[in-house]
């Protein structure tokens, strides 16, 4: 009775192997690309989109100091989209829970108008540069015990940098 059913466990096992293409059949898996592309043309086409967003990443940190002249646009701005449910960049944006960023380098912080801010908030004397956005978004708790930013903060030093050349970038950052 023993050998059907391990009999049947190695059919059923096989079969399953099979189904999934692990059966090792003789029949080769498909490759991704078998036809190639007959004019170069195409291929430079194919290409094309990819180039303008690297220039335009390059330009658009090109006159902030170091180290945010040199980060990625990329992950600054995905590192962005941690920020973007509470804060806006634009000029004249809306505050939502969190203020507007737009001019924020030179800036007293809780100087925003129409923002409510903390009592921690109100009553420091930050002005903001990169250099402290730094350290607030390493962790806005510990940096300034009290304020309402319930955010943990942005662990990795090159994304906080990239967000930085980001928000450099897009709030009109002019050198202070």
């Amino acid at each position: 009775m023993t050998f059907f059913k391990t009999s049947a466990f190695i059919l059923a096992s096989a079969a399953v192997l099979t189904a999934c293409g692990g059966g090792g059949g003789d029949t080769p898996a498909p490759t991704e690309n078998t036809v190639e592309n007959p004019t170069s043309s195409e291929n430079s086409a194919t290409e094309t989109p990819a180039t303008p967003a690297a220039v335009d990443n390059s330009e658009a940190f090109a006159a902030l100091p170091e180290p945010y002249k040199s980060a990625d646009f990329n992950r600054g701005k995905r590192t962005f989209k941690l920020c973007q449910s509470c804060h806006t960049l634009n000029e004249g944006g809306q505050n939502l829970v969190g203020p507007n960023l737009y001019g924020i380098f030179g800036r007293e912080i809780g100087t925003v108008e129409g923002f409510t801010y903390s009592k921690a908030v109100d009553e420091s004397d930050i002005v903001w540069s990169p250099e402290i956005l730094a350290d607030w978004l390493e962790s806005p708790r510990n940096f300034l015990p009290g304020n309402k930013m319930s955010f943990a903060g942005v662990r990795k030093p090159e994304d906080r940098t990239a967000v930085i050349a980001y928000i450099m970038a897009e709030t009109g950052y002019s050198g202070e």
